[in-house]
Order: C-alpha cells, then structure tokens, then sequence
C-alpha cells in the first residue's frame, strides 16, 4: 500500500525510518565499529558485529565522519555522534593523505598505508567530513580541509593528464557519468554546511549547474531512454560490454541529487530531467518477476558479464527508496508513492536483520541473503543511514541536505 499519499501513514513510516537510524542501524556501528584503540571506524564486520578484518577503507573514514557530523548537526546534538565523527576525521587527517595529498585507498588498522587507487572518491568523501565537521564545531581548520578537498577531486577529475585513465585512452577514449554525479553531491554538501564558498573559480552552485548540464548532455539518451554509465568524450555509446554496461542503482541515485537540487531552487528543468532519469531506469532496473532492483544490465539485453549482475545490494534500494519519495514529494503524482511503496516493502522484507540489527547488505536474486556479513570495505554507516535520515527530514518536511 502506497504510504506518501495518506497522512496517518506518512507519519508512521517517518517514525520508522527515524527508529530504524537513531535505535537500530547506528547504535549498531557505534557498539561494534569504532575504533577505541587507533581512532576511525572498523567497517569490515559480521552479521554480529564481529571484526572480519581490520584494514580500514579511507572513503570510509569520510563517509562514516559525515555521517556521524551531518546526525549532530540536525538530530538532536548528540554528543557520541560527534566524538565518532571526531574520530573517524582524526583517523582521516593523520593516515589518510599520501605526500602529495591524494588520498590512500586502504591502510592498516593503526594507519600504516596499504593501497592508492588511481581514482578520488576519497577526495570528495574527505570534502563532505571535514564540511560537515566544520559546521558542528565551528572550527575554520575543517572548513579550510573541505575547500582542499574539493579542489583536489575537481583537478585530478576534470583536468587532462592528472588521472591515470582506466584503458587506454588513445585506443579507446571515453569518460564516466561517476565523477559528475559525485560532483554534484559534493558540491551540494560543501554549499549546505559552508556557505555560498568558492572553489577552483567557480561558486558551488555554479559546479552543481556544470555538472548536471554535462550530465543531460552526455550521458542521458532520450532516444533510448536510458541513463549510461560510461560513454565516448563525444556521448557516443562505445560499443562493449562496458560501454553498454547499465547500472539502475547509480543512476537512479543521480536523479534524486537532481530533484533535490530542483527542489531547493525550484527549477524545472532539473525536476524534468530527474523524473526522466528516474522513470526511465526504474524501468530498466526493477525485477518484474522477483522484486527489487537488478545490479547491472545491459544497454542492448545481451548478457551482462559481471557474476552478480542479477544479485541485488543494499546500497540501490536505500537510492531508490530517496528517490521515489522525493519524485512524489516534488509531483504529488501517485504513481511514484506507488514505486515509493514497493522499493520500500521489499527492502524492508528482505535486508534487514532482526537478530542483530542493521542490514544484510548482498542478497540472491530471490532476496535471500548471500552471504551474513554486515560491511565491507565498501558498506558501512552511509548510504543506508543517510536514506533513513534523508527520509526522516523530508517527511518532517524539512528540506534535507545531501
């Protein structure tokens, strides 16, 4: 049953995601991740909570920090939240930044550094931390960290020659929808927590409206009606397997930065694109015959390469879950308190964990759980609670930050 279009139930569904993150998912973190001994978050553990391994993914410690900051500054104030995210920027600050200030990938337990990927998603993660840090604590150093941040991921993103290209780009150039859309949502942040600032020449609105023009422009492919991952410098499809490779969760979660953006400055042309993104790979991406969102499909429905194209993650369904109830929130068209309402039902039914809390976070096409663990290196207290936090602000009818 639809939940956003009946009043009784929109409050108790606000109510549930509201106790699902301030009584379940991150006391769950708090207990078993934190880090007492070296500071940082541990984000590799069981279904208990148990540590399955002690290397600490750097993005984490942003992702985890602006979390834990962004919870203090518009939930209450909570004391622990703050001392964990705290920890989690010391950890940052002391092990994460190589000589030349890029980011490592992983590091020890105690710091000690173990791998550096050619990317800088770290970079940004690092950027909402520190901004998010700086606006519970009011300290200027974190504020100066968030504009270094950025600056750093805008360079090695968009500037020619700073990042190690994934193939080569003289056989076969092409750029990726992942830096735009990181950028849109970094940009957003820094904006919210610091002000109108100013970075690299341009304003952080001025960023927002660049990347969405570049992603309306070349990534999104009315004719086809879909949303592409990876494309020729161009917009040309490339035509491979990776070219061709749809990814529902990841665009669907840039359409909901889109609506967001609509939203806050009332324009159109960015609810329109974001619906379109939304409607069109929803489309693409929801399992008719077992529910919930496929992993990875193909442009022209040849088979997809990738094992798990078919399992279905935690991380898709917490981006659609956001997206369809700001798509509803935006329209009031109840056909998307209709998607709103099944995103949620089978996610709810199938990822979370009733014997020790938080969620299973890789399931079988059927939704059974593939495999007990709780976080990896790559999950951990992020995109699950910032959809129940997002939901809770905008149901209480505030307008959330990203």
């Amino acid at each position: 049953m639809p939940y956003l279009d009946s009043p009784g139930q929109r409050e108790e569904i606000r109510s549930l995601y509201r106790r699902t993150l301030l009584e379940d998912v991150m006391p769950f973190w708090l207990k078993h991740g934190m880090d007492r001994e070296h500071d940082g978050i541990l984000t590799c553990l069981d279904r208990d909570g148990a540590v399955i391994d002690t290397d600490k993914s750097i993005w984490f410690q942003g992702r985890a920090g602006w979390m834990f900051a962004t919870l203090f500054n518009t939930a209450g104030k909570s004391r622990e939240h703050l001392d964990a995210a705290g920890s989690c920027i010391a950890f940052l600050d002391k092990h994460g930044y190589a000589t030349d200030g890029k980011l490592f990938y992983t590091v020890t337990r105690d710091g000690r550094p173990l791998r550096m990927r050619r990317y800088v998603y770290s970079e940004a993660f690092a950027a909402i931390a520190h901004a998010a840090y700086a606006r519970a604590t009011g300290d200027e150093r974190y504020r100066e960290a968030a504009l270094a941040d950025f600056s750093f991921y805008l360079r090695h993103s968009f500037e020619p020659g700073l990042m190690t290209p994934k193939v080569n780009s003289e056989t076969r150039p092409m750029m990726g929808l992942a830096p735009l859309m990181i950028g849109v949502v970094t940009a957003q942040e820094l904006r919210a927590s610091l002000g109108h600032v100013v970075v690299n020449g341009r304003t952080a609105t001025e960023w927002i409206d660049r990347f969405i023009f570049e992603i309306g422009r070349h990534f999104w492919k009315p004719d086809l009606n879909v949303l592409m991952e990876t494309v020729a410098p161009d917009g040309g499809i490339i035509d491979h397997s990776e070219g061709r490779l749809l990814n529902p969760g990841h665009a669907i979660e840039c359409a909901w930065f889109i609506l967001h953006e609509a939203r806050l400055r009332g324009e159109k042309s960015y609810q329109k694109l974001g619906l379109q993104l939304l409607d069109a790979m929803w489309e693409r991406g929801w399992d008719k015959e077992c529910g919930g969102i496929f992993y990875y499909r193909d442009l022209n429905h040849h088979p997809v390469l990738e094992y798990w194209q078919d399992m279905k993650f935690w991380w898709p369904h917490c981006e659609a879950v956001i997206a369809t109830a700001l798509a509803y929130e935006s329209t009031h068209d109840p056909r998307y308190a209709d998607m709103h309402a099944r995103v949620h039902d089978w996610s709810f039914r199938h990822f979370p964990d009733p014997g020790h809390g938080e969620w299973f976070g890789w399931l079988h096409r059927d939704g059974s759980p593939s495999q007990t663990a709780k976080g990896s290196l790559f999950k951990g207290p992020f995109h699950l609670p910032r959809m129940l936090w997002y939901l809770d602000q905008l149901l209480g009818g505030t307008t959330p930050r990203p």
